[in-house]
C-alpha cells in the first residue's frame, strides 16, 4: 500500500505536464481533421511558443503559474495563480507573448523561404496573425493588457477595432470567441469607464512614465512589424496557391 501511495505521488507531479500535453495532442487532432496534421501540429506550436512567452515571464517574476491550456478551435492560455501587482508587470507578461510567438513565426518563414515549403509559409502566416489578433488593444487580449499601462480606457478604441475584424472576416469561430469574451471585456469596460483599480492593489496602474513611454514603444514597434509581415506572407502564401 505504502509503495503504491508514492507511486501515485510521483505521478502526481506529471499531472499538469501531462494535462497540458493531452490538450495540446486534443487541439492537434481537431486541427488535422481540417487542414491535415502537419499543419495541425506546427500551429499547435506556435501557439504553444506564444503562450510559454508568458509563462517564462510570469516566472521570472517569481509567480506561480500554471502550464499552457489548449482548447480546440478557441485558443490556449495560461492560468496566473498570482495576480500581477502592477500593471506594469502585467504589461511585461503580455508582452512576452506575442513577442515569443512573433519570434517563432519569423524562423518558420525563414526555413520556408530556404526550403521553398508551401506548408511553412502557410504556418508563418497563421503565427504572424495569430500573434498580431493578440494586440487588439482590448482586454483580455494582450494588446488589452499591454495598453493599460497608458490607460484602461485605451480599451475603448479595441472594441470597434474588435468588431471591425469580425466585420472583415466573419466566422463562426470568431463569433464564438467573441460571445466567450463578450462577459469579460463588458466588466473591464465597466470598471474602465469607472476608474477602478484591481481589489488586491488601489494603486495597481501608477506606474513612472518611462515605463509607459517603453511599452508604449514595444507596442508600435511589434504591431507594425506583425501589421507588415502578415501582409507579405499572405501574399506569399496566395502567390503560391495561384502558381
Amino acid at each position: 500500500m505504502i509503495k503504491l501511495l508514492l507511486m501515485l505521488l510521483k505521478f502526481a507531479k506529471f499531472g499538469p505536464v501531462l494535462k497540458s500535453v493531452a490538450f495540446m495532442a486534443l487541439s492537434v487532432g481537431a486541427y488535422a481533421l481540417l487542414f491535415g496534421w502537419r499543419y495541425a501540429l506546427g500551429f499547435v506550436l506556435l501557439m504553444l511558443v506564444h503562450e510559454m512567452g508568458h509563462y517564462a515571464a510570469a516566472r521570472r517574476l517569481g509567480m506561480n503559474v500554471g502550464l499552457p491550456t489548449f482548447i480546440p478551435f478557441v485558443g490556449a492560455w495560461i492560468e496566473l495563480k498570482d495576480q500581477p501587482m502592477t500593471v506594469e508587470q502585467e504589461a511585461s507578461i503580455a508582452f512576452a507573448g506575442p513577442f515569443a510567438g512573433t519570434a517563432a513565426a519569423a524562423a518558420v518563414m525563414v526555413l520556408s523561404l530556404q526550403r521553398h515549403s508551401a506548408l511553412l509559409m502557410a504556418l508563418a502566416y497563421a503565427g504572424f496573425f495569430l500573434n498580431l489578433f493578440n494586440l487588439i488593444p482590448v482586454t483580455p487580449f494582450d494588446g488589452g493588457r499591454i495598453v493599460a499601462i497608458l490607460s484602461p480606457k485605451v480599451w475603448f478604441v479595441g472594441v470597434p477595432i474588435l468588431v471591425g475584424a469580425f466585420m472583415l472576416s466573419p466566422s463562426p469561430m470568431f463569433l464564438m470567441i467573441l460571445l466567450l469574451l463578450a462577459p469579460t471585456i463588458y466588466a473591464s469596460l465597466q470598471a474602465a469607464w469607472r476608474g477602478e483599480a484591481p481589489a488586491h492593489n488601489p494603486r495597481y496602474y501608477e506606474v513612472p512614465t518611462d515605463a509607459r513611454v517603453r511599452y508604449a514603444g514595444y507596442y508600435l514597434l511589434l504591431l507594425g512589424f506583425l501589421c507588415i509581415m502578415t501582409y507579405r506572407t499572405h501574399q506569399q502564401v496566395e502567390a503560391q496557391h495561384s502558381a
